[in-house]
């Protein structure tokens, strides 16, 4: 092989590696896009968090207009997951 050829080569094997670099990087998450995604999941976090409250309110509400203690509850619940009904 002559000086020509491996320098064609190594070109070759220069422009692939630099090609693969480029497309590593593209699939980098941007900085901002790893920002949002964490706010996105803060927020949703957060959500869940309210709508939890929410349940919890309401169950005591149920709780005290029906006058169950939170053990009976408790094992009505378990006993509906039991038998699949929730």
């Amino acid at each position: 092989m002559d000086e020509r050829e491996k320098l064609r080569k190594f070109r070759e094997l220069d422009d692939a590696f630099a090609d693969a670099l480029k497309e590593l990087e593209g699939s980098k998450p941007k900085p901002a896009a790893v920002s949002n995604e964490l706010a996105d999941a803060e927020r949703l976090r957060e959500q869940e968090r309210e709508k939890q409250r929410i349940f919890e309110k309401r169950l005591k509400a149920l709780m005290a207009e029906y006058a169950q203690p939170a053990d009976s509850v408790s094992t009505l619940i378990r006993t509906l997951v039991k038998l699949g009904r929730i």
